[in-house]
């Protein structure tokens, strides 16, 4: 049984409706906690086009049966999120549909996902890591087209919380710290995620948070056997620590950590950048050399110890920015800092990315049979 679904043309990766919920105190905020509520707002509505709108795309979702999908929710450059309800239960999920076999590098990266969050399931260290609730399995490999992944269904995520509402600085240490110790069972594994951004943190209206999106995410070993390491490396440059645009051969865990120090930056501002127009990016280019801006100039609303986190987490050299673990020590995170309560994951064992040491000598048929392998290895353990 398959649906079929519009694809409406504002859809983006990983976007949700502008709607969002309405983001409340933190559940486990210390008692001193401000006890204000702040709601994400849509946007002020454009003005009617006169044009009449183009046709939207159709999508279909050969799903069974036991899913009613509703509706999209996101669009990437090979899937399409839709939200859906499993009808034996009840549940509201997210299917996510993943053409894969068109290019090599997709079908890697669907690999990659795949197996992390099996991995991280199996560990049981999920909590703050988006988990997969099924995947539909396909007849035969001759008629593996698609895949689909059912996850839990998060309303929306920080890129757009960010862009509609203000945070207060309770929001900010909880959402960094579920960050970290999502982050801190990553890196327990020897696992970094290298694409951390606002849009890559999904939300629901408790304030819990899940990361997601682990297609570029890599083993620190198999990173050390691999030549080209960041040839793939594809990310949101506005998140991506200075080695890496530098070129440095040696990359590690702390290229996340930046990444979350940049996080939190963009949370604390009084304004929300949106540098995704040529016309930003070429005025960003010209702008002169000058001297660095201290972050409490940059955000004078901050508390002391929001700026001395920034200051520890965006430093230049890699090797005496702070490690996931020492930032969930930082007396910014005080109040939710538990060592017994932040999960770590055994270390992946050294085949576990071998298909990623010999990505160009492995077809695209061989990685096929390994995603099918994979997705009848997750039903024999369900």
């Amino acid at each position: 049984m398959a649906a079929v679904v519009a694809l409406p043309s504002s859809a983006t990766a990983g976007s949700l409706p502008a709607s969002g919920p309405a983001i409340t105190n933190p559940a486990n905020a210390p008692a001193n906690a401000s006890t204000t509520s702040t709601t994400a707002n849509a946007a002020a509505p454009k003005a009617p086009s006169s044009r009449t709108p183009a046709e939207p795309r159709r999508v279909r979702f050969n799903v069974g049966s036991k899913y009613h999908v509703m509706d999209v929710i996101g669009e990437g450059a090979y899937g399409v999120v839709c939200s859906a309800v499993h009808r034996p239960t009840g549940q509201k999920v997210a299917i996510k549909k993943i053409t894969p076999f068109d290019h090599s590098m997709f079908c890697l990266r669907t690999l990659r996902e795949l197996k992390l969050l099996k991995y991280f399931q199996e560990q049981n260290v999920s909590e703050n890591i988006i988990s997969i609730v099924d995947i539909i399995r396909p007849p035969t490999i001759e008629a593996f087209k698609e895949v689909y992944l059912i996850q839990e269904l998060m309303e929306t995520d920080m890129h757009r919380v960010i862009r509609t509402q203000d945070l207060s600085d309770d929001h900010c240490q909880y959402f960094i710290y579920q960050t970290l110790r999502a982050l801190k069972a990553l890196h327990s594994a020897d696992v970094i995620h290298r694409d951390l951004k606002p849009s890559n943190l999904l939300l629901n209206a408790n304030c819990d948070l899940k990361v997601c999106d682990f297609g570029l995410a890599r083993s620190v070993r198999t990173a050390e056997q691999e030549t080209g390491f960041m040839t793939e490396y594809v990310a949101t440059r506005w998140y991506r620590a200075p080695e890496i645009m530098l070129t440095f051969k040696q990359y590690t865990k702390a290229i996340d950590v930046w990444s979350v120090g940049c996080i939190l930056a963009e949370m604390l501002s009084d304004e929300f950048y949106a540098i995704n127009s040529r016309r930003s990016r070429d005025y960003i280019r010209a702008l002169p050399f000058r001297k660095k801006r201290p972050f409490n100039v940059l955000y004078p609303n901050a508390s002391a110890l929001a700026i001395d986190f920034l200051n520890k987490t965006l430093t230049f050299d890699p090797k005496k920015r702070l490690t996931v673990e020492e930032s969930l020590q930082h007396p910014y995170l005080e109040a939710y800092h538990d060592p017994e309560d932040e999960p770590v994951a055994p270390p992946l064992d050294e085949d576990f990315f071998a298909f990623d040491r010999q990505k160009d000598e492995i077809s695209k048929e061989e990685l096929k049979q390994l995603l099918f392998d994979e997705i009848a290895s997750f039903h024999s353990t369900a």
